[in-house]
């Protein structure tokens, strides 16, 4: 039996080389091939399933898929011609990749989907990226300090009284110093 098409046995055999086929019989348009000879007709086997294609065809992650069986590793849901993103050998939906992968926005944090403000050590979202004190939007071409970890734009830090401006100072003088290296004399003998 195959495919519930009963064969006798001595009629079970590959159409190209004659040989009596097994369970691992390919059928390729109406016809009988065994395993070695369909492998060499050139028809892609799908990295899922490990069956022919005989339609579209996925090239991705080095293998060839069946449209319907190149799915996000996470959500298995198929592209179906939707861009994918590939980490450790595995296609994610962009969803599930920023889940998984994305940086996390440090104000709202949401898993960043689009472009990423890296500021202070910390990534933001766009939208996000603000003075934290008077909440106006700020772009990486904006004049800003840190404060307390967050961004502060010039001119709330101007309205800041004269002492925390000048402790400020002295603390980012402090740092960048210990973030220089260290040198190293040598003595002459």
């Amino acid at each position: 039996m195959f495919k519930n098409d009963a064969y006798h046995p001595d009629h079970f055999s590959c159409t190209h080389c004659g040989k009596e086929l097994t369970a691992e019989a390919r059928e390729l348009k109406g016809e009988l091939y065994c395993l070695p000879c369909h492998d060499k007709m050139g028809v892609p086997i799908c990295g899922a399933c490990r069956r022919p294609i005989e339609g579209r065809v996925v090239n991705a992650l080095g293998k060839q898929w069946h449209v319907e069986h190149f799915v996000c590793a996470k959500c298995e849901k198929p592209f179906l011609g939707h861009r994918h993103y590939e980490k450790k050998g595995l296609a994610y939906c962009e969803t599930h990749y920023n889940q998984l992968f994305g940086d996390v926005c440090y104000n709202c944090s949401h898993v960043i989907e689009g472009d990423v403000v890296s500021a202070l050590n910390k990534a933001w979202c766009v939208h996000c990226f603000s003075c934290s004190t008077c909440n106006s939007k700020l772009t990486l071409r904006n004049k800003f300090v840190e404060f307390d970890m967050k961004p502060v734009c010039k001119r709330c830090y101007e309205k800041f009284p004269l002492e925390l401006k000048k402790r400020l100072k002295k603390l980012s003088e402090l740092a960048a110093r210990k973030a220089q290296p260290k040198s190293v004399g040598l003595n002459s003998a």
